[in-house]
């Protein structure tokens, strides 16, 4: 399976109205960023796929993700495929015996399929 987590949020975009030519008028708007992250792990061969939305990027966040990942497959023995973030290499991080985790070169986002239903969910206007 391949692994990787993706960042969407909501950021407000500057307000605009009519005035005036040469006078800049005071829009007042609310400045909001929220973002959630979403853990993703696909086989592409099959299909099968998990996905968690959760607050944080971290080894916390990436520890249950895998706890959910191993109790969704548990008569499988996952090859799980990562990137070189810290929280994936992370003593903290508590890895369930029927995972292993190997890890794509650095600067190789296309060598990871996953990144692709990231891509798509961006085109859908998730950003």
């Amino acid at each position: 399976m391949f692994q990787d987590e993706a960042g969407f949020g909501r950021i407000n975009t500057p307000k605009y109205c009519w005035c005036r030519k040469g006078i800049r008028p005071n829009v007042p708007c609310l400045h909001i960023r929220e973002y959630r992250y979403a853990y993703g792990a696909v086989e592409p061969l099959t299909g099968e796929s998990l996905f968690l939305i959760m607050p944080n990027c971290d080894s916390d966040c990436m520890n249950v993700f895998l706890r959910e990942l191993s109790h969704r497959f548990p008569e499988d023995h996952i090859l799980l495929c990562c990137d070189g973030a810290a929280w994936h290499k992370s003593k903290a991080l508590q890895v369930p015996a029927n995972i292993t985790l190997f890890h794509i070169p650095p600067y190789t986002p296309e060598m990871n399929p996953i990144e692709q239903i990231w891509r798509e969910l961006r085109c859908q206007g998730f950003r």
